[in-house]
């Protein structure tokens, strides 16, 4: 059994295009009827250019306003907003330094691939009311398939609490930490973006993207006195009807038994007018059941914390810091007494650290580490041609090296905020690969033969 096969994993979907499609009109079809994040739509509402949220012009990675306008359900800006709509394609050149085995999609081949990776419709900005969205449905170029992709529509509004000034709120979504208001979580970390067609870890805890797009969760928010921050919620799967209609399978639902609820809790401050802290933890407990005939299940408890530090004096230069830890103990009851593990008691441990330096809000270089490290189990991590495992050991380390251009996104900008156009280089090197550094699958390969190249180019309109 090979260790991809027996692990949680964000599986691809593959139904027609006509049904994710019309999940899309049905959707955008209610939205539009109202007033309407890294999307262009939210310059238009606000006002303002996409680098006032972001840190490097557009992306994922916010500035202090950008928490805020998250924070405050997508709803500030008095700006024209005629077509809350937007368009993102990615995509660009991979590398890998040793051919793979097998190519990593049907139409591609095992090395030097030229692609576009996804090109995605985004709804994003205030519906009314306090209420506005974020809403993603993206065409995978390498599965050739169209499914929901990120989701989170939000109420919130400023109150007292016992005096003291806050912003509560609710949010409804479809990927746990994908409504989180910092890059240290998993939904928007660093780098960011990446190639699909190159090698990339093959263990990852349960709340890193092991959820994303099947399910559906509701978490209640506050932020107190602009320093605390506290929200708290349950997530079930969707039906097989469900997922079927937006573009997945029911090979892809979860299974989750029962609910699976979420935490969160962060402190933020500033310390003058230039440094940004925030320090945080985040979990999630779900009990899921891998074969709906046996009444057993796995169960997976995440617990997390994480730090984020940002420089932005208003000048020429920025610097953003991030640092999480994700501790995952598995109770593999179902796994084990299905022989798919050698100890129904497993963990999962994943570092990953990274900090980005900005010129003028196009000029980018960063650089990430990540090390995940867990319990050596032969069965459940077995050999086999470069997604397995020699020893038995999910053991992964590396680091990620990305240097970047943004010409367009910025208020002086050439089609502001609708033009928005980024380019880069990213290396991702491995010092140790499935718990090996030579022979790692027990097929001959080596960690350093996994390490890639990216050349990508991202667009936002």
């Amino acid at each position: 059994m090979s260790l991809t096969a027996t692990l949680p994993r964000l599986k691809r979907p593959r139904r027609p295009v006509a049904r994710a499609a019309a999940l899309a009109l049905v959707l955008f079809g209610f939205l539009l009827g109202r007033d309407a994040l890294a999307v262009p739509s939210f310059a238009r509402q606000t006002g303002m250019p996409c680098s006032q949220c972001h840190t490097l012009s557009f992306g994922p990675a916010l500035t202090t306003y950008g928490r805020q306008f998250k924070l405050n359900g997508y709803t500030w800006g008095e700006g024209d907003h005629p077509m809350p709509l937007a368009v993102m394609a990615q995509g660009g050149f991979s590398h890998t330094d040793t051919a793979l085995p097998d190519a990593p999609a049907a139409h591609f081949s095992t090395n030097d691939n030229v692609s576009v990776d996804q090109v995605s419709l985004f709804y994003g900005g205030r519906i009314g009311g306090g209420v506005g969205a974020f809403a993603q449905v993206t065409y995978s170029g390498e599965e050739r398939h169209t499914s929901w992709d990120n989701l989170d529509i939000r109420y919130a509004r400023p109150v007292k609490l016992a005096g003291t000034d806050a912003v509560v709120g609710i949010s409804v979504n479809n990927n746990p930490t994908v409504q989180d208001l910092w890059n240290s979580t998993p939904a928007w970390g660093y780098p960011y973006i990446s190639s699909p067609l190159v090698p990339g870890a093959s263990a990852a805890t349960l709340v890193e993207g092991g959820l994303a797009q099947t399910v559906l969760g509701a978490t209640a928010y506050a932020m107190i006195h602009d320093h605390v921050y506290l929200e708290a919620g349950v997530y079930r799967n969707l039906s097989d009807r469900w997922l079927s209609n937006a573009g997945l399978t029911a090979a892809d639902n979860p299974h989750i038994d029962g609910v699976a609820p979420y935490w969160r809790a962060a402190y933020q401050f500033n310390k003058g007018e230039a440094h940004y802290f925030s320090v945080g933890t985040f979990g999630m407990e779900a009990k899921l059941q891998p074969d709906t005939t046996v009444p057993d299940t796995d169960r997976f408890t995440d617990i997390g914390v994480d730090a984020t530090y940002q420089y932005a004096d208003g000048g020429l230069t920025a610097l953003t810091a991030n640092a999480s830890y994700i501790h995952e103990n598995q109770n593999l009851t179902a796994t084990f007494n299905a022989g798919g593990a050698d100890s129904a008691s497993n963990h999962l441990d994943v570092l990953r650290l990274d900090a980005s330096f900005t010129y003028r809000q196009t000029w980018s270089v960063g650089a990430g580490v990540f090390d995940i490290s867990g319990s050596t189990d032969q069965t459940l991590y077995s050999p086999g041609a470069f997604s397995g495992s020699n020893n038995g050991s999910p053991d992964t380390r590396g680091y990620t090296v990305q240097f970047e251009c943004v010409p367009l996104g910025k208020n002086n900008s050439w089609g502001r905020p609708w033009v928005n156009f980024r380019i880069g280089l990213q290396y991702t090197g491995f010092l140790k690969f499935n718990g090996g550094t030579s022979n790692y699958d027990g097929a001959g390969r080596s960690a350093s033969q996994n390490n890639s190249l990216f050349l990508f180019s991202w667009m936002a309109l």
